[in-house]
């Protein structure tokens, strides 16, 4: 029987993250614009101005400055892997703001990717064990080991730049699946109190950008909030869940349906038609749901309403479906008053 127990730490964390990043993100908007750090509209996307794209900025900054300011008031809870977890995201970050800044080539990114992966691996952050329906375990070899975890990695911190096209879709699905993470971390046996801290502190950070970001946008995340994101995503399954030998290892499939399900199928379309999997293009799942006649507003509901429903699923697996409903519908409230907020100033 799963139990789930949220310490004053991991809601502190949370509304922390939250007020430094709705400070901050005003800064960084003027910011942008002054140095001309924005987003111009070409065939591809579909916003109609320039948008500063330095959001990760204050995402991060949010992040980092919420962890730091619990370990001053000693809500720290002391836990393994928190290095990788940490040193990896902020790395994905400095990656991904040299790329918003200068641009760098895809193969590049893709290697230096390759590259803190495989750092975080080395600071043990792995996926050692798959679940066996039919018997014990089975138990990865080193290399097979490295393999799974540099894939995992690098596909999920993708997969977030992936669905960032729309504005307040990839923001909805990192706050829905950092708040289902959190939870999970602190049901499963045992619970992992450090990968949930970390990341309620990414969903109020991911909140905080969200008052800015709903449909009409002011900021968009960049490569260097949605690497770092999907990076701590990523790692925070890892390290919270994926280490279970059980049933629930594969929880995190669930959780991050909606960006897999995005990458998988944009992967393959493009290496059938013999081109880069990393090509970019204008048939993702957002792109669909817009050439159907949706709204920005309406393609983001529907997509954050099936990360809302596969969160479910990982919940009930886990035991927590309760629970998690509870959350869902407070956060999901949240989400469409920030969203009611921003239509109403245009400006």
């Amino acid at each position: 029987m799963f139990s789930l127990k949220l310490t004053d730490a991991h809601i502190l964390g949370m509304i922390m993250a939250y007020l430094l990043g709705f400070f901050i993100m005003p800064y960084v908007i003027w910011f942008a614009k002054k140095n001309n750090l924005i987003d111009q509209p070409n065939e591809r996307k579909i916003h109609h101005g320039p948008i500063a794209r330095l959001g990760g900025v204050a995402i991060w900054a949010s992040s980092m400055l919420s962890f730091l300011l619990l370990v001053i008031l000693s809500y720290y809870p002391y836990g393994k892997l928190l290095s990788g977890v940490l040193l990896g995201g902020s790395l994905m970050f400095l990656l991904g703001l040299i790329d918003d800044i200068y641009g760098l080539n895809a193969k590049f990114k893709l290697m230096i990717q390759i590259a803190i992966a495989s750092i975080v691996f080395l600071l043990g952050i792995s996926v050692s064990t798959i679940y066996n329906p039919f018997g014990a375990p089975i138990h990865l070899g080193l290399v097979v080991s490295y393999i799974v975890t540099v894939l995992w990695i690098v596909g999920i911190s993708n997969a977030l730049n992936f669905i960032d096209g729309v504005d307040g879709l990839a923001g909805s699905i990192v706050t829905i699946s950092a708040v289902t993470l959190g939870l999970i971390a602190v049901a499963m046996t045992p619970a992992n109190p450090i990968s949930a801290l970390i990341a309620f502190i990414l969903a109020g950070s991911m909140l905080a950008f969200l008052t800015y970001n709903f449909h009409p946008a002011k900021i968009f995340m960049g490569d260097s909030g949605s690497l770092f994101a999907g990076f701590l995503l990523a790692t925070l399954s890892i390290t919270g869940v994926m280490k279970s030998p059980e049933l629930t290892m594969f929880v995190p499939f669930f959780i991050l349906a909606v960006p897999i399900v995005d990458i998988t199928f944009s992967s393959l379309r493009r290496i059938a038609k013999g081109v880069s999997p990393f090509t970019p293009d204008a048939e993702h799942l957002h792109h669909k749901l817009l050439h159907r006649g949706l709204s920005q507003n309406q393609t983001v509901l529907v997509l954050a309403s099936f990360a809302v429903i596969s969160g479910a699923i990982a919940s009930f697996i886990v035991g927590t479906s309760l629970k998690f409903f509870i959350y869902a519908i407070l956060i999901s409230v949240i989400m469409l008053l920030l969203s009611f907020m921003a239509s109403k100033n245009k400006d």
